[in-house]
């Protein structure tokens, strides 16, 4: 199967061309000090690595929290204070997710891409307001959805003249409370034109499966990461943390700072190797 990735810039460097770029930071934005820190934390972590690239992600509202008494963030206005703050102190570049149209114009005007929910990939008004916005919109295949049916939510974006379009594959859902990843799915929706990210963090979570939140199996993420890589993946989304067991979101499905280096190691030259051989 032909892959037909178009480039896609963010701010100095393209998504699935020469650099593996990783999405990466706090699932949810806990505080100020907490995110500045995380963000200059990651900067230092990544800057070895020549052919990566680090785009900033954090939360300012989960909003689909497994139960009423979770932690969901500061909210939109100080969440995107804190942001904009991080893009300034650190010239990263950032995602984050919006739920609503009005999110994703207030979003946008911060954040270089803005992701929706896969819970919400269906939700027209959202998509089309995300791609009237003229940001790149990060949509996430629904865990109740086949890639090929991905397809008609890229039309709705590209229906408003945005051409600005990546999708994430996080997995689909196999019985009660667990996933799982078909890697089929990246070269599928790849024919759509469109870069193609793999979500290797939120794949290994067994949803509701603490009954008041979502469980996961952190040991899996390097194993999902590396075969998304060897699929050909145009980039990576993994939510990290430097103390997962305090992570006041997804504790269970975050990856800790300090095991990042040897990730980065591995798929750096690997993503590489493969990136030769699509090219050829």
């Amino acid at each position: 199967m032909k892959k037909t990735t178009p480039k896609l810039a963010v701010k100095d460097f393209y998504i699935g061309q020469k650099h593996l770029v990783i999405m990466s930071g706090p699932c949810v934005i806990e505080s100020e000090a907490h995110t500045l820190k995380a963000a200059e934390a990651l900067q230092k972590i990544f800057m070895p690595f020549k052919n990566v690239r680090l785009i900033f992600k954090s939360s300012y509202d989960k909003a689909n929290r497994t139960s009423v008494h979770s932690f969901r963030g500061p909210g939109l206005e100080e969440g995107l204070r804190i942001l904009q703050k991080v893009r300034e102190q650190t010239g990263l570049a950032v995602v984050t997710d919006v739920h609503s149209p009005q999110e994703a114009v207030a979003a946008s005007q911060v954040c270089e891409i803005i992701q929706i929910p896969a819970f919400l990939c269906r939700q027209t008004d959202l998509v089309v307001a995300a791609g009237k916005t003229g940001a790149i919109v990060n949509i996430k295949k629904g865990q109740f959805m086949a890639p090929w049916d991905m397809k008609n939510v890229v039309d709705k974006l590209h229906s408003t003249g945005n051409q600005k379009v990546i999708l994430t594959d996080r997995g689909a859902s196999f019985g009660y409370n667990n996933l799982v990843s078909d890697m089929r799915a990246i070269p599928i929706m790849q024919q759509m034109g469109v870069p193609v990210c793999f979500d290797a963090t939120h794949s290994v979570q067994l949803p509701g499966g603490q009954g008041h939140a979502s469980g996961g199996q952190r040991e899996f993420i390097p194993v999902l990461a590396k075969a998304a890589v060897a699929v050909g993946v145009d980039c990576l989304f993994i939510e990290s943390h430097p103390d997962p067991q305090q992570a006041k979101s997804d504790a269970a499905s975050v990856m800790h700072f300090k095991d990042l280096p040897k990730l980065l190691k591995l798929l750096e030259p690997m993503y590489q190797l493969v990136r030769q051989d699509l090219d050829e």
